[in-house]
């Protein structure tokens, strides 16, 4: 038996793309104006004598652990009436620590903000797709399901701009007003448009309570789970350190040092378009399966090929491939479990955030110990190698 939302007339009927683009929008608001941002506006808060760049590399992981415990306690909260409370709740945090930013210089204050904002970050990360998801199934379009995350590409080049478009207007705590002032009315609209979803709940049995969830770890799941653990760790590092890695490499002052974070998220664009068609053309395991192997060639050419060439090539193929990793691999865990879809999805991101945390940390070891950057990228290969063989572990008997 199951409780379903208050029905809507067809009339009233959210639409199909409008939905897409609230999911889109939320997922700019929390990921590229809260969690990216932070990554243009370093180098002028330092600048400004705010912080100093240790500084902004702890705050950076204290961020990152709050998006791990955001996705954890997304677990706990992952049925359908948890997500219509939990949502608003979380991008009000958001706002509210996104504006506590623009009135202080305390770096404890700024700290404990960015890892609350990270918290908030983890939990909308995995709910609004997660509605939408079951949204989409119950209309037969769950290949539609990836167009959210071009949300987080866009939310790339959206971060970007506000922070040099004011660079020079702005300064210190200053430089967070342009985020906020356009969160506010962005997660307002797209709060609202996700909560007029009619998605059922399961209801409680006769004593009151929900029935138990199926265990998430299985033979179909747990190959899955480890796939996406090596991706996690493998595409975080050309992420992290791509952009050092060409300063380390090339002449100062190539065009490259910069533009391989600008080419990387260019071609983080179309990348959600990309997969969820492709998934939607040849099956979501083969998309993955071929998605893992570019991955793997794109960290693997600044590997063997630390030239402009390489980097190009490794800026390119993982900014165009890390997006569908998700997409997909968060699709075929709902295919797998279909009864428990947001669960699953918060297991895969909190173990995605996990291994995001394990990477920067296994680098900064590995030059402790008197590696070079260079050779710390053969951690990202192993790590999607490893999550390709995963990914054919993964059964192929299941309906999309």
């Amino acid at each position: 038996m199951t409780t379903v939302a208050p029905s809507s007339s067809p009339s009233s009927e959210p639409s199909l793309y409008g939905t897409l683009l609230a999911g889109g929008l939320l997922l700019l608001v929390v990921h590229g104006l809260g969690r990216f941002i932070f990554t243009p506006l370093l180098p002028y808060l330092v600048a400004d004598g705010q912080v100093t760049a240790p500084q902004g590399a702890a705050v950076a992981t204290w961020n990152y652990l709050g998006y791990l415990i955001g996705a954890i306690l997304a677990i706990r909260w992952h049925r359908i009436h948890h997500i219509r409370r939990m949502l608003p709740l979380f991008l009000l945090v958001h706002l509210v620590t996104t504006l506590i930013l623009t009135q202080t210089d305390n770096l404890t204050a700024i700290a404990a903000n960015r890892w609350l904002n990270g918290v908030a970050n983890g939990v909308v990360f995995v709910q609004a797709p997660a509605l939408i998801l079951e949204w989409l199934v119950l209309r037969g379009r769950p290949d539609l399901s990836g167009l959210v995350y071009i949300g987080v590409g866009i939310g790339l080049l959206v971060s970007s701009g506000l922070v040099s478009g004011t660079a020079t207007s702005l300064s210190g705590a200053e430089r967070w007003w342009p985020a906020l002032l356009l969160s506010v009315p962005l997660a307002w609209w797209g709060t609202v448009r996700l909560r007029a979803l009619n998605v059922p709940d399961r209801a409680p049995d006769d004593t009151g309570r929900h029935p138990p969830n199926q265990p998430l770890l299985d033979r179909a799941s747990i190959p899955l789970f480890l796939s996406y653990a090596g991706a996690g760790l493998g595409y975080i590092l050309p992420m992290t350190f791509l952009p050092l890695l060409a300063s380390l490499e090339l002449p100062a002052g190539h065009w490259l040092v910069d533009g391989t974070w600008l080419i990387a998220a260019l071609f983080t664009i179309p990348a959600s378009w990309l997969w969820n068609h492709l998934g939607a053309r040849i099956g979501d395991l083969r998309a993955l399966r071929l998605n893992f192997l570019i991955q793997l060639l794109g960290v693997l050419a600044a590997l063997v090929s630390p030239g402009p060439v390489g980097l190009v090539l490794c800026a390119a193929l993982v900014g165009s491939t890390f997006l569908g990793t998700v997409l997909l691999t968060l699709r075929i865990g709902r295919a797998l479990h279909p009864q428990q879809g947001p669960r699953l999805s918060a297991a895969l991101v909190a173990l995605y955030g996990f291994t995001q945390m394990v990477g920067p940390w296994l680098t900064k070891y590995w030059l402790e110990a008197g590696g070079t950057l260079l050779s710390a990228f053969g951690i990202g290969v192993a790590a999607l190698a490893l999550g390709l063989v995963f990914a054919f572990l993964v059964p192929s008997g299941f309906r999309r």
